[in-house]
């Protein structure tokens, strides 16, 4: 027991610690800087030039802790495959953006064409090549659980992509995504041990990873994750919930991602139809808390603060 859950969170932990003073300087060296938005707060201006695309520290520590679990715990492997694609997905849209130097990055169509292409093959693989129930298990029901039918698979592309989309958007404070998301990695981490689902391996590298990247993360940062650690984190997410049917717990653990991205939908369509209106001073809701007069670290305190009791909650909802 102790093997397969302190030692991936300690080789995790230590691979980020020692390869981010590697390739922090070499992003820096490569000038893969972050642009900030000019309409955004000022105090992110200051940010720009730091190095992005950190992602790659996340999930070369995954990688590598998870390799020496695959062979004896092979339901890490749609996990550890829906975390490296949409990784390589965000990986792709950093380097067009800040090295290629076009700030469109991928189209929206061509992320979005990606996104279902991988989410496609990890749907593929867990119906053709795993046990595993896509049955929903429901939140405070005393173990029922919510089976769609023929909905089984659009529901999954659409908690998938919603989760990584989510995951995305809260990653746009120093240490933000990465705090809340090793607090969601812990919950899952938990959950696995008290089932015994054969997973654990890889939640608790997530963790050691993410550990281990916030002492650069953390403000004031740093480096920043970019699209290809967020991205990935968001594939880490779904899919670890989907490997113990627990996706409707995202909508709890994962609040703050469904927060962030629905402040921007609701933005949109607000502004939309009002005509130049605002719901929030700025999206998304991070930015809001922002302009609000909240420093960046107490936005992060407090979104960490109600991820770590949300995720008490989750436990409770088993």
């Amino acid at each position: 027991m102790n093997y397969k859950i302190i030692f991936p969170v300690i080789l995790s932990f230590t691979i980020s610690v020692l390869l981010s003073p590697v390739v922090i300087p070499y992003l820096k060296k490569l000038k893969v800087g972050q642009t900030e938005r000019d309409d955004g707060p000022k105090s992110h201006l200051k940010k720009s030039g730091t190095p992005t695309m950190g992602g790659l520290i996340i999930l070369a520590s995954i990688l590598i802790t998870s390799f020496f679990y695959i062979e004896d715990y092979p339901k890490i492997i749609p996990i550890l495959f829906l975390t490296l694609g949409f990784g390589l997905i965000g990986f792709l849209d950093d380097y067009i953006k800040v090295v290629l130097k076009r700030s469109m990055g991928l189209r929206a169509w061509q992320k979005m064409l990606l996104q279902v292409i991988v989410t496609g093959i990890f749907a593929y693989y867990l119906v053709n090549h795993t046990d595993v129930n896509l049955a929903m298990r429901i939140p405070f029901s005393n173990g029922y659980y919510l089976n769609l039918g023929n909905l089984t698979i659009p529901a999954l592309f659409f908690i998938v992509i919603s989760t990584v989309n989510g995951t995305n958007f809260t990653d746009g404070l120093d240490g933000l995504a990465t705090s809340v998301t090793v607090l969601v990695a812990t919950f899952f981490t938990v959950v696995a041990i008290g089932i015994n689902s054969g997973i654990e391996p890889i939640t608790c590298a997530v963790a050691g990873g993410l550990m281990g990247f916030l002492l650069f993360n953390v403000y004031p940062a740093r480096v920043f994750m970019g699209d290809t650690g967020s991205l990935a984190l968001g594939g880490f997410v779904a899919s670890s919930a989907y490997m113990m049917q627990m996706p409707l717990f995202i909508v709890i653990v994962g609040f703050i991602y469904a927060a962030e991205v629905l402040s921007v939908v609701i933005q949109v369509v607000y502004f939309k139809a009002t005509k130049g209106k605002r719901f929030f001073k700025m999206a998304p809701i991070h930015h809001h808390f922002e302009l609000c007069g909240w420093s960046e670290t107490r936005v992060v305190a407090v979104f960490s603060i109600v991820t770590a009791v949300l995720c008490l909650v989750g436990l409770l909802a088993l």
